[in-house]
């Protein structure tokens, strides 16, 4: 007999509570119901259900904070957020805090029904997913997930030199070349593996919130503070905290860094005292960033704080060996989570990849397989295929002319393309659902909502 999947319904009223488990034991789920959000934990803690909803405004703990406790204590069990006014601060604080949708009140039955069986979905795929990877990193770790080539097992060895030490450290490489990827590698090589790995794109956040963000707040610290909040710095505590393209980073966010990692303290805004903390930071740029320093760009002592120890990361231009062992992973990547029977790449297509400068890197070339696949009418990815998917991506394969255009124009043409094509392809996965897209992607609701205008990109 086949087990039916279990919704948890958290909604302080009891109307609403009965709705919804009618529509759902309707559909042939198995449906518990609670009034607020302390219970949904202690029920979430007795035994994971397969879906949460959640209503945003409940006395008490509110919907948006049991979403938050929810994803620290069962991350992987998806959520859907229900609410009868539709603010859109909370929609993306929501999907932001890993939502798998936000719906807005009255809805038909059959579009929540809809949307809580993608969900489901999503989450098995995940799971596949997941555990493919984690096959793969104990197959071989960085070796097998960037490539065999001399460059990587360089890469690895240093990776291997300082993961134990204390030392703070900075990767250096281009857009794509695995830079968030080496940073989990050394975590979890690290003394600290068994405490959290948090990423900070210091580009995807406005300045006037990067630092609430980072190093929290406290109540009343400013207009809108109506709570106090953890910022990054203390959720990372006995971890790493990886700040991704610090390159950004204000020089008032500059300062307040630099006394973190000199007084290893962080004062929250609001606050008039430092609180200690033992956090292991890991910084990224794609940037020269001793050109920023020298230009005044980016301060000298955060420079020298921050790089005790560097990886510079080789571009995939310059290790063209790696191409075809990350484009077989890849493929096998999404044809289990596209569901496409597309079993390998033919000799003359490898040639073609191999053969192509990258300019986007390895996050171009995976872009490149994951259409491949999706579009492949044969159940080989064929020569014909990759040359239609660089050519429609504005790249000539390798050997055409360029007609006189600079590296620096081509390189960012190249990586414009490839962010368009990866919007298209998760709109096209999730039906034109934005926040399953934008949780796809890895990114927030309002990044991909300004992507997609500046691509001139609808739902459709």
């Amino acid at each position: 007999m086949s087990v039916r999947p279990q919704v948890l319904v958290v909604d302080d009223d009891a109307v609403n509570r009965k709705l919804l488990a009618v529509a759902f034991q309707a559909e042939g789920f198995e449906v518990i119901a609670v009034s607020d959000g302390e219970a949904a934990l202690t029920q979430v803690a007795k035994a994971l259900p397969a879906l949460v909803l959640i209503d945003v405004r409940m006395p008490g703990m509110g919907g948006i904070e049991t979403l938050r406790k929810l994803k620290a204590q069962a991350p992987f069990v998806p959520a859907i957020m229900l609410t009868s006014h539709g603010e859109i601060a909370e929609a993306v604080e929501a999907i932001k805090l890993g939502a798998y949708d936000f719906l807005v009140r009255p809805m038909e039955n059959d579009k929540l029904v809809l949307a809580a069986r993608r969900a489901l979905e999503r989450q098995q795929l995940e799971g596949e997913v997941r555990d493919l990877r984690r096959r793969l990193s104990a197959a071989g770790d960085l070796t097998r997930l960037m490539g065999p080539s001399a460059q990587v097992r360089r890469v690895v060895h240093q990776v291997e030199e300082v993961a134990p030490t204390p030392l703070t450290v900075v990767i250096l490489g281009e857009t794509g070349t695995g830079k968030e990827l080496v940073a989990r590698a050394i975590h979890y090589q690290s003394g600290r593996q068994q405490g959290p790995f948090i990423p900070l794109d210091c580009g995807a956040l406005p300045d006037a919130l990067m630092e609430s963000e980072l190093f929290g707040y406290e109540k009343g610290a400013f207009s809108g503070a109506d709570r106090k909040h953890e910022g990054l710095v203390q959720a990372a505590e006995g971890g790493t905290l990886f700040l991704d393209e610090i390159a950004n980073l204000t020089t008032a966010t500059q300062a307040k860094l630099l006394r973190l990692l000199q007084e290893r303290t962080v004062q929250p805004l609001g606050s008039s005292r430092g609180l200690p903390v033992d956090t292991r930071i890991i910084a990224a740029t794609n940037e020269a960033l001793q050109e920023k320093v020298a230009g005044g760009a980016f301060r000298q002592d955060l420079y020298y704080r921050l790089a005790e120890f560097t990886l510079l990361l080789p571009a995939l231009r310059e290790r063209s060996e790696d191409v075809v062992p990350l484009a077989l992973r890849f493929l096998e990547e999404a044809s289990l989570e596209l569901r496409r029977p597309v079993a390998g790449i033919s000799d003359e297509a490898k040639a073609v990849l191999t053969a192509h400068p990258w300019p986007g890197n390895v996050r171009q070339l995976r872009n490149v397989v994951r259409q491949a696949v999706l579009q492949s009418e044969s159940i080989m990815v064929q020569a014909a295929d990759v040359r239609r998917l660089l050519e429609r991506s504005g790249l000539k394969p390798a050997g055409a002319a360029m007609g006189g255009t600079s590296l620096r124009e081509i390189s960012a043409a190249a990586i414009a393309e490839v962010e368009k094509q990866a919007i298209i392809e998760a709109l096209r996965a999730s039906h034109g659902n934005k926040s399953e897209a934008a949780r796809m992607l890895k990114t927030d609701f309002k990044t991909l909502h300004l992507k997609m205008k500046r691509y001139g990109l609808q739902r459709d």
